[in-house]
């Protein structure tokens, strides 16, 4: 597992919330798609990258949230990201949504990310230079501990 990565911050505003002023749970979607996209570019490249020199890219296999504790307006928020599993096609990603004073885990976000070829249309095996870069944050990790 890798080490916690900040790769969002945010606030709940008040139209984010629903009849009983708790953050509805579209918009705990919307964070943590958001910060999705800061993944890459953090732990190896962007998908960009990934395309231009391996024809591939990730896609989004499964996602799961569990919400743990509600969220109201005012509430200032951040997300972190951790690299919990490396597969041979795949890997998987828990994004943390944390309140910023108590840092207290409200939800969590799961994705488990298929490396894919568009070409073929099917998965394809993580590229060497991809799995050390990943390797390399797991290894980082556990060294701090």
């Amino acid at each position: 597992m890798s080490e916690p990565i900040e790769i969002l911050r945010g606030v709940v505003h008040p139209w984010y919330c629903d009849a009983f002023g708790h953050m509805n749970v579209r918009w705990y979607s919307h964070f943590f798609d958001d910060a999705a996209f800061h993944i890459w570019p953090l732990y190896w490249g962007s998908h960009k990258k990934m395309l231009d020199e391996f024809g591939i890219h990730t896609v989004v296999a499964s996602a799961t949230i569990k919400f743990q504790k509600e969220l109201v307006t005012g509430d200032l928020i951040l997300v972190d990201c951790l690299l919990t599993r490396i597969g041979r096609k795949s890997c998987t990603f828990t994004e943390r949504m944390l309140h910023v004073d108590t840092k207290e885990v409200h939800a969590t976000y799961e994705t488990v990310e298929v490396f894919f070829n568009p070409q073929t249309r099917k998965s394809t095996e993580i590229p060497v230079v991809i799995k050390r870069a990943l390797d390399s944050a797991t290894k980082i990790a556990s060294h701090q501990h």
